[in-house]
């Protein structure tokens, strides 16, 4: 236990603040705020630093996805991402729980809350509209359609208040929901674990999880900033 906490005591300076409220949530050089999604050390086998990138490893082993350290209720967060053709991956917020198990692949290790859906709006993991770039993943498809070029960055914003949420891509906002609304109930309820009590309230403070779905994924200028 006590090489954990050690880490833990490391990375967690790593959110430093600027101007406005703002704190950078990647430094573009380290893993230095990020750990795996299950609390142990940054994943190296999954994830790596490339050019000022969070970038996912595509090779044998598993994929494990990546959390923030800090926690965080009422927020907004910034950031850009790329993906390639057939790219799949995505951010998560309100975690409700992670999953760890092994398979043919490796050992996988996912978080399980609302998801800002990144894809190629082309490729198999985004047939259905509420499956495209932007959407809340498999619940609300963003309105106006979204339609990011393959291969170049984007920038995304998740913002979350009280119990409003919006999800925006490259200066629009695509997605506005309230935590009450059906669509994101029926999220919470799925995501509840079997022998969860169905009158559980749903966690409202939680890390901020990037996510490895087997495809080659960049995020980079990640920033956040608490809301009262």
């Amino acid at each position: 236990m006590r090489p954990f906490l050690l880490l833990y005591l490391i990375v967690l300076p790593a959110c430093a603040a600027d101007g406005g409220g703002w704190q950078s949530l990647f430094d573009g050089k380290s893993s230095a705020g990020w750990v795996e999604v299950t609390g142990k050390p940054f994943p190296p086998n999954s994830w790596t630093i490339e050019d000022g990138c969070l970038k996912t490893v595509i090779r044998p082993g598993g994929a494990q996805d990546i959390r923030t350290v800090d926690s965080y209720r009422n927020f907004d967060l910034e950031f850009d991402w790329k993906v390639l053709e057939n790219g799949n991956s995505g951010v998560k917020y309100l975690l409700q729980h992670i999953d760890e198990w092994n398979n043919n692949l490796g050992r996988q290790a996912r978080a399980r809350g609302l998801e800002y859906q990144i894809a190629d709006n082309q490729g198999p993991d985004a047939v259905e509209p509420n499956r495209s770039a932007a959407s809340l993943y498999s619940a609300i498809a963003p309105s106006p359609k979204t339609s990011p070029a393959v291969g170049a960055f984007h920038h995304s914003r998740i913002l979350v208040h009280q119990d409003h949420v919006e999800h925006w891509l490259d200066g629009v906002r695509v997605v506005s929901f309230d935590l009450v609304d059906p669509d994101a109930q029926k999220i919470f309820a799925g995501l509840r674990k079997k022998d969860e009590d169905a009158s559980t309230p749903i966690q409202r403070t939680t890390p901020i999880s990037l996510q490895n779905h087997g495809t080659e994924a960049w995020f980079k200028n990640l920033k956040i900033r608490r809301l009262d």
